[in-house]
């Protein structure tokens, strides 16, 4: 079997696990729609074990209303269920979700989220099936085809979310500028070990993790993975957090890194878009010859 039956078999077989996964969307049965999402609300925040995996992150007590039985549910979470919560104090509101009659099978997410169809892997099967028609027709037209349905749909995807990219880039800053700075320390190191499957490397991820209180007196607990010089070594090291006043979960040690970093985002962002254009470009004008 050559390439050409290989490549319908693979465009065949995504289409046909797509269309599937559209089914059981519309159906209701796909593992986001029988899930529960309610909003909870953190009531207590522990203090982080030293050492420990970042996977079961910072100690949580979560209230969340029931929808069933109408009663206030209590849960503690110190396993890392779910998403982890990378930044907690009393009184924020993070997502709760759990099978459809399984209550005990809860997770947390970051932020409350809405109803999902459960679409994402349908989409991620009609990418690969796409990707496919894309080789297939550079495999029989020619290989300007690749340049052309590989990266001319990059290029509009990216120009399409340019305006948003400077957007977000521009409150960011006015963020930033707004920042209160407030004293904080270093409570805690998370350390996970992992072994590469292929070198048989060890690879060991430190998350330092900063507590500091707010000016109105709202106890913050997060992870710290930026601008702090040898985490390893961090634990009690007192630092200066500048924190958005409506939001502590987005706060920096260094204000003037992250101004440069995000000139960098869009710059890169730009950069691609022109690659991108520009081979989609060179792919288009070799067919017209």
């Amino acid at each position: 079997m050559g390439w050409d039956w290989f490549l319908r078999l693979w465009c065949a077989a995504w289409c046909a696990v797509a269309l599937v996964g559209a089914v059981r969307s519309l159906a209701g049965v796909t593992k986001a729609q029988r899930t529960v999402r309610l909003t909870g609300r953190i009531r207590a925040v522990g203090v982080p074990r030293h050492g420990a995996s970042r996977i079961g992150g910072i100690p949580l007590e979560v209230s969340y209303r029931d929808p069933d039985s109408g009663r206030e549910v209590v849960v503690t979470d110190d396993e890392g269920r779910g998403e982890t919560v990378a930044a907690a104090w009393a009184g924020r509101e993070i997502g709760v979700g759990h099978p459809r009659g399984r209550p005990h099978e809860f997770g947390f997410a970051d932020a409350p989220q809405p109803p999902s169809r459960g679409l994402a892997g349908p989409a991620a099967a009609l990418f690969a099936a796409y990707a496919g028609l894309v080789a297939l027709a550079a495999l029989h037209r020619g290989w300007p085809w690749a340049l052309v349905g590989g990266a001319g749909p990059w290029a509009l995807s990216g120009l399409w979310h340019l305006p948003g990219a400077v957007r977000d880039r521009r409150g960011r800053r006015e963020r930033l500028a707004a920042m209160d700075a407030v004293p904080g320390r270093i409570v805690a190191v998370f350390r996970d070990v992992r072994t590469d499957e292929e070198s048989g490397s060890v690879l060991t991820t430190r998350t330092p993790v900063v507590a500091f209180t707010t000016r109105d007196g709202t106890a913050v607990t997060a992870h710290c993975t930026a601008h702090l010089a040898d985490p390893a070594r961090a634990r009690g090291r007192e630092v200066t957090v500048h924190h958005t006043p409506a939001n502590p979960a987005e706060f920096t040690l260094d204000p003037a890194a992250d101004r440069r970093s995000w000139a960098w985002d869009v710059a890169v962002h730009v950069a691609a878009v022109v690659v991108l254009a520009a081979t989609a470009a060179v792919g288009a004008v070799l067919l017209l010859r």
